[in-house]
Formats: C-alpha cells, structure tokens, sequence
C-alpha cells in the first residue's frame, strides 16, 4: 500500500503524520518512509532516532520500494492542482492534513473542486485543540458541507509531538504524560485505513 500526506499549507502536522502512520504501519509489515518534502524533517527526526524501518529521500525510493508491504510518502508542501493530482495517482491513498484553523481551512476549499474528483484522498483534521472544540466542530461541519472526504479520526495537538521529534521517537516514547494519548489517535487512524483498505 502507497499512502502519500500533503498539506496545502505548512504546520498542519503532515510529517508528523508520516512519521507515525510509518510507525504504526511497522507493526503490520515492512515499511518505507519516503522524505519528499524539502525540508526534510521526517530524515531529521529519524537521525536523532532509531526508526525500526527505512527512511530515504524521493530520488532513492524507485530503489527501496521493491517488497515493501506499505510505503508512506511526505510529500512537499503547498501542491497545486496539477501536483495533487499526480501525486493522488502515485499512490493508493492520499491524505490531506489540514489544522481547523481558518486560513488552513480556506487553503483546503480553494482546491474542493480538485478533491472531489479524487476518489482515493481524504481530509485529515490535525492539530485539534481540545480547548476550542467549537472550532474544530465548525471545521468538520464546513468540510462534510463541501462533500469533502474526510478521515472519523482526528489528531488532536499536544506538546508530546515536539518533544518526540526532538528525541526521534515516535509521541508513545517521548515520556509526556499525553504521549500514549497522543498514539491513540494515530492508531484510531491507522485501524481507520485499514478498515477501508
């Protein structure tokens, strides 16, 4: 299974998705992290680590793919249409996080269109602040509104993230008192792919 994560904007937790669907994913078979993204965070933050599966860049990943049972691709940022669209037909799904905040949620409407046509992508609500509830239920409600696919799941914002990337373990070893919380999302949305896979 090929599984990419985009962002139309940046800070909306699109490699720490990859990252941790990588993580979860490794407890069901063999797994390739695919850096795509320039910054390269997701290599960052496995160097400070020790990540139980192989981490390359884009230009490597032809070489690394072969028998793996799922790839998780961190593309980069702020694609256009055009890009969307190819990266939705390298892939067997494409997830699109997205935090509930407004100019991250105009980012998403402003390519609806695009979205609608794509069967295999679906939306992900990241960075979900417990405390402003209100606006992450006015988000999903905007979103189901523009008949958008969107992910049950959610990945609500904790600090354990922060500190995981700086440990280069994944939120569960990070030893925050939220982090196996925090891991509980992730894996509420790895079951949620595997359930539609």
């Amino acid at each position: 299974m090929i599984i990419s994560v985009c962002g139309f904007k940046g800070g909306v937790s699109k490699t720490t998705t990859a990252v941790h669907l990588a993580w979860y994913f490794a407890g069901k078979g063999s797994v390739l992290l695919v850096d795509g993204d320039p910054n390269r965070s997701a290599t960052g933050w496995s160097q400070r680590g020790n990540f139980p599966f192989k981490i390359c860049d884009l230009m490597a990943a032809a070489k690394f793919s072969q028998g793996i049972d799922f790839t998780i691709l961190d593309t980069p940022a702020r694609p256009d249409a055009e890009e969307l669209r190819a990266i939705a037909e390298g892939c067997d799904l494409l997830i699109l996080p997205t935090s509930p905040d407004a100019l991250a949620i105009e980012a998403l409407f402003q390519t609806a269109e695009t979205l609608r046509s794509l069967e295999n992508c679906r939306v992900l609500l990241s960075m979900c602040d417990v405390r402003k509830q209100s606006m992450v239920d006015a988000a999903r409600k905007g979103i189901e509104a523009r008949q958008l696919p969107l992910f049950k799941s959610e990945i609500r914002l904790y600090t354990a993230y922060q500190k995981a990337a700086l440990l280069g373990v994944p939120v569960y070893q990070s030893k925050d008192r939220y982090g196996r919380i925090a891991w509980n999302d992730y894996t509420a949305l790895g079951k949620e792919i595997e359930s539609h896979d």
